[in-house]
């Protein structure tokens, strides 16, 4: 990864307050979905191992703290404008369907999805959206919000600074950052493969 989204180049340019921005609107704004959030954790952990960035204790109370705080604000978003924003017959993306369809979801799967949402990037940009637009309990929301949040953020920083102590991983970041991406995907791909598995069980 190159560029103004390089996660150093944005910790080194930035600092925390620049991380902690990116989180919130990776999780709560629809247009921070292309963030690189999971990177970014783990290179602030990573970074924090070398003393290069806030200490760890920090950065554990300051990234769930926007993470959560994002969520809680693309719910309101979603409540608020939901009807207004998926309300495009034209749209190939936005449609008024998909907020029955996830009112559906969430009410299934509920405090799952809001916590798997947070391990999974874009989906975790459009799902606090669409739990707002869904009308999901605020409370219930909230609460798992805060679980995924302490998990995902804590999760990742806490693996960057424990790795980053690892010579093999200081040497060769990008691979590592990498391979913490290909990782968030799995629980996409596994979604999928549950998704197909029930159509054919349906159509059989």
């Amino acid at each position: 990864m190159s560029g103004f989204l390089d996660p150093t180049h944005l910790i080194d340019t930035f600092g925390l307050i620049g991380v902690m921005a990116v989180l919130f609107a990776e999780c709560g704004l629809l247009v921070g979905f292309f963030l690189p959030g999971d990177s970014l954790l783990f290179t602030a952990g990573l970074l924090a191992a070398d003393g290069l960035v806030a200490p760890l204790w920090v950065l554990l109370v300051a990234l769930p703290a926007a993470a959560v705080a994002g969520n809680l604000a693309g719910y309101w978003i979603g409540r608020k404008a939901g009807p207004a924003v998926f309300d495009r017959p034209d749209s190939r993306f936005l449609k008024p369907e998909y907020v029955d369809r996830s009112r559906r979801f969430f009410e299934r799967n509920g405090a799952r999805a809001v916590v798997l949402a947070r391990f999974v990037p874009v989906v975790r940009t459009f799902a606090t959206v669409m739990a707002g637009a869904s009308r999901m309990d605020f409370r219930r929301y909230a609460l798992h919000s805060v679980i995924g949040g302490v998990a995902w953020a804590g999760g990742l920083t806490l693996l960057g600074h424990w790795l980053g102590r690892v010579a093999v991983v200081r040497d060769h970041v990008e691979l590592f950052v990498l391979a913490v991406v290909v990782l968030s995907l799995v629980p996409v791909a596994v979604e999928l493969v549950r998704g197909r598995r029930g159509q054919h069980t349906s159509a059989g």
